[in-house]
């Protein structure tokens, strides 16, 4: 096995990436049987925008003194 270069899906982005053995050994541990889709930048991104909309409700709706 070795690494691969893979181009990112995410729309806006479409940067080539490396899929490194490391990550390929962890992918076949867990099951996963596709590779991934997005670069590290794009994955961290949606991953905090999935997470924004719940922080940003709670901080909304908090009562002030």
């Amino acid at each position: 096995m070795e690494d691969k270069t893979l181009k990112c899906q995410e729309p806006d982005c479409g940067q080539d990436f490396i899929f490194t053995v490391g990550e390929q050994e962890f992918y076949k541990e867990r099951g996963f049987a596709e590779e991934p889709k997005r670069c590290k930048e794009c994955r961290d991104k949606r991953k905090q925008n999935k997470r924004r909309p719940y922080n940003d409700f709670n901080n909304n709706n908090q009562e002030t003194a």
